[in-house]
């Protein structure tokens, strides 16, 4: 079990990977931006990740490929994919991803029970037997680096193959969103959310 420190992580304004003017992108850059600017993404190009992305045009646009069928076309309904996102976003202490991606769990049915115990680095209680096992693999794979038979098991019984890889390739994408947001030294998105505490292993 880990402790909770009483600090909670500051929010840092994102200094890194300035913001670039329109007038200053290459044909490359522009034609990305143009691509995430329209739905179903709306993205502004000033804001994290993006705005790192957009220093490297060949990626950023496989990127948000992959993000498009990760965010909206994965066999698995919202609430479960944007915990898998709480997950990661906790994992690596994003306050960026945690804050955009909360609202989006509320949203699609997560109970905030779930979500603050998540944020606190417990297990929640009272889950729904697939969030019981989309959190027990992801908990494994983080934690422990490894997925027993008895977890993958209950994964397999609550999902598809199929949707295990969705799990995994949502969180693995997020984990480089996550990666770049605090290389960026992104804060919070939102202030309304409350941010992730600093836990003490």
């Amino acid at each position: 079990m880990l402790a909770l420190s009483t600090q909670a992580a500051p929010a840092e304004e994102a200094t890194r990977f300035p913001p670039l003017k329109a007038e200053d992108l290459s044909p490359a850059q522009k034609a990305w931006v143009d691509m995430i600017s329209a739905p179903p993404r709306n993205a502004k190009f000033t804001a994290p990740p993006y705005r790192a992305y957009l220093r490297n045009p060949d990626l950023a646009p496989k990127l948000s490929n992959l993000s498009e069928y990760l965010r909206w076309n994965t066999s698995l309904p919202a609430r479960l994919s944007e915990m898998a996102i709480l997950i990661t976003a906790r994992h690596w202490t994003a306050q960026y991803e945690w804050s955009a991606h909360y609202p989006l769990a509320m949203k699609g049915g997560l109970d905030p029970k779930i979500a603050d115990a998540i944020a606190r680095g417990m297990r929640p209680e009272a889950m729904k037997d697939d969030e019981a096992a989309l959190y027990d693999l992801g908990i494994a794979l983080y934690r422990d680096k490894k997925v027993s038979d008895a977890v993958y098991k209950a994964a397999l019984e609550k999902f598809s193959e199929r949707d295990i890889l969705d799990i995994i390739g949502i969180m693995g994408y997020y984990d480089m969103v996550s990666m770049t947001l605090i290389t960026m030294q992104a804060g919070s998105a939102n202030d309304s959310v409350s941010p992730l505490p600093v836990l003490e292993k």
